[in-house]
């Protein structure tokens, strides 16, 4: 799966942000916590949800592998439901 080309990313004094551009389902722009923003940053190659945990948790050592999984199972549903991923 990989994070659709027309949905862009922004970061700016910290704060991240997706837009929607033209063509898309969903209009708007999503602000994205640093976790969110993360797993989106890995969508932006062809990725399974598993290697997606597996960099997080390489990431924040101090997390657990259950949680890191809900989030990431969480945050990949919310982009499908903006028609946000390509499978």
């Amino acid at each position: 799966m990989k994070l659709d080309p027309r949905f862009l990313t922004h970061e700016t004094k910290g704060e991240h942000y997706m837009i929607s551009t033209s063509n898309t389902s969903f209009k708007g722009i999503v602000k994205n916590n640093e976790t969110a923003a993360f797993i989106i940053e890995c969508l932006k190659s062809d990725i399974t949800e598993s290697a997606v945990v597996d960099k997080l948790l390489a990431e924040y050592k101090d997390a657990d592998r259950k949680t890191v999984e809900r989030d990431v199972t969480n945050t990949i549903s919310k982009l499908r439901s903006i028609g946000a991923i390509n499978e």
